[in-house]
């Protein structure tokens, strides 16, 4: 459950802003945003999703810093009322859309900052995600990297040794004298090399990022967004509260992400699918050994795109670190303020496009009203809808 994972990681003090109120978009510009969203999709070549607890909710899996989020009851003396265990937890809709999306090649990567599993559970391939944090769900030799598939969650918390032999020699490879170790990171740990390095350069080659359910207050992670803007990509968020990057981003949708999600399948007329047991890997993992290991010559060929696109391209800062760290966040006395700060999109849909309730196949004009107008993209467009 989130509050023993939370329980078993080392006193903190810098967990970041908690309890920001939540807020919703009203019903019209909650479509024409998903519209939007939709159609940057349609139109984005390499699009990468970051996604945070706010994902699992729906799962019964609580959040850490929202109203009622762990930490934020934590405060309080309090615990989630809802609180499912990990092993029982199933993917959400929003889980499920990202694996199909992926599938029809309509998202390249996904980076996520979530140690449930359930993007496992889904049936997501490794191939295209990144566990920063870690996960529930896997083991990894101490000796050779090697990560294997669990039935049932992790019961430690920061990399602790199971006394379990390493299982390569029975996926085919050469025997190992390691150790397994829960791949659970605590605060003081490195982020895994080579998921930061796939996550860091997709994210720079993105010509579109997307976060889904994170207040983006963590760093490394929550500054690798920053990456696709800095390379000339656009970046969107989807989250409950405000986050410390609604300033930089080309649009904010204030909104549950499974109902984003869904109005967004929608519009690009493709079908959700639902839960297979028989993609979860973890039940799989009762009967047999799967290896979960980051293949590293998809990393090397991955290098090797990112060289030919970004290498000399100059940006303007470089804000990744080695560990975990939540001190990168505004102070307290700054909430207030972010939602001020947070940048306007201008939408400028045609007549005809509105009278059909659609603006999928629209031209648009996205501008950012809260620094001298700075255009982001432009298009010929008849008529102006204002979103705050």
């Amino acid at each position: 459950m989130s509050c023993n994972y939370a329980e078993g990681l080392s006193p903190y003090e810098h967990k970041g802003i908690l309890g920001i109120p939540e807020k919703f978009e009203p019903i019209d510009k909650f479509n024409k945003k998903c519209e939007l969203l939709a159609q940057l999709i349609s139109k984005s070549k390499h699009v990468v999703v970051h996604t945070g607890a706010g994902i699992s909710t729906s799962a019964g899996i609580p959040d850490f810093r929202g109203p009622n989020g762990v930490w934020t009851l934590e405060k309080e003396g309090k615990r989630p009322t809802v609180n499912i265990s990990f092993a029982d937890a199933k993917p959400t809709k929003t889980h499920m859309i990202l694996k199909k999306l992926v599938e029809c090649n309509k998202v390249h990567y996904i980076v996520s900052q979530n140690i449930d599993g359930l993007h496992l559970k889904s049936g997501l391939p490794r191939k295209y995600l990144a566990e920063l944090h870690g996960n529930m769900f896997i083991d990894e030799c101490n000796v050779c990297k090697r990560q294997f598939v669990r039935s049932r969650p992790v019961e430690t918390v920061g990399k602790k040794c199971s006394g379990v032999p390493c299982a390569a020699e029975h996926i085919g490879g050469r025997p190992c004298r390691g150790r397994l170790y829960d791949g659970v990171l605590d605060w003081e740990h490195s982020l895994p090399e080579n998921d930061l390095l796939m996550a860091e350069w997709h994210s720079s080659i993105a010509d579109l990022s997307i976060c889904l359910g994170t207040t983006l207050q963590i760093v490394p992670s929550g500054n690798l967004p920053l990456e696709t803007v800095k390379y000339g990509g656009q970046l969107v968020i989807c989250n409950l509260q405000p986050t410390k990057h609604d300033n930089k981003s080309d649009l904010v949708i204030n909104y549950y992400v499974d109902d984003i999600l869904e109005r967004v399948m929608n519009l690009l007329d493709i079908d959700i699918p639902t839960y297979n047991e028989a993609d979860n890997l973890t039940i799989q993992a009762e009967s047999c050994v799967i290896d979960w290991t980051l293949v590293r010559k998809d990393v090397l060929a991955l290098e090797k795109i990112f060289k030919a696109k970004c290498k000399g391209v100059k940006k303007k800062k470089i804000l990744i670190k080695n560990k975990r760290d939540s001190s990168d966040v505004v102070s307290k006395n700054n909430v207030d303020n972010i939602e001020v700060k947070s940048k306007v999109i201008k939408l400028e849909v045609t007549n005809e496009n509105v009278a059909n309730g659609s603006m999928i196949n629209s031209e648009i004009k996205t501008e950012l009203l809260d620094d001298d107008s700075v255009i982001k993209s432009e298009q010929s467009t008849d008529s102006d809808v204002i979103l705050v």
